[in-house]
């Protein structure tokens, strides 16, 4: 009895070691990509970009990775300052977790200065390259 109560123990504990590592990971992830944002690094944004990656604005406008990249090269768009807040894991399994932030973003469009507040769903998947963004949402708070 004593042995199946210590391994139903270990393998509770053993998985919530492994998410918790999972969520560090991801954290990273995403303070890369908000780092990769303001900096543009193209070379982060194509490693933490999934390849079929859908960015949505608060304003409805859309990027695929390949906009995103085209416009921090272009200058169209440029943050300034990503601030997040409430750092929320929804849901964090192996191959894919949701995060919810309060965020706080500075920048041009297109010559056009914002400042806003905005609440943004990320949804991240897990490959071979690690933790990569395949869709965000944001929407003024």
């Amino acid at each position: 009895m004593k042995v199946i109560l210590f391994i139903v123990t270990f393998f509770v504990l053993g998985s919530n070691i492994f998410a918790q590592a999972d969520s560090i990971t991801l954290k990273e992830a995403i303070a890369r990509l908000n780092k990769a944002l303001i900096e543009k690094d193209a070379e982060v944004l194509k490693a933490v970009l999934h390849k079929d990656a859908s960015f949505g604005h608060s304003s409805g406008w859309a990027q695929t990775k390949e906009d995103v990249l085209n416009d921090f090269k272009s200058g169209k768009l440029v943050y300034h300052k990503i601030e997040n807040s409430n750092i929320s894991l929804v849901a964090v399994n192996k191959k894919w977790a949701t995060v919810r932030t309060n965020t706080h973003a500075e920048g041009t469009n297109g010559g056009n200065a914002f400042n806003l507040n905005l609440h943004v769903l990320q949804v991240w998947v897990k490959t071979k390259k690690g933790w990569q963004l395949a869709a965000r949402q944001s929407a003024k708070l």
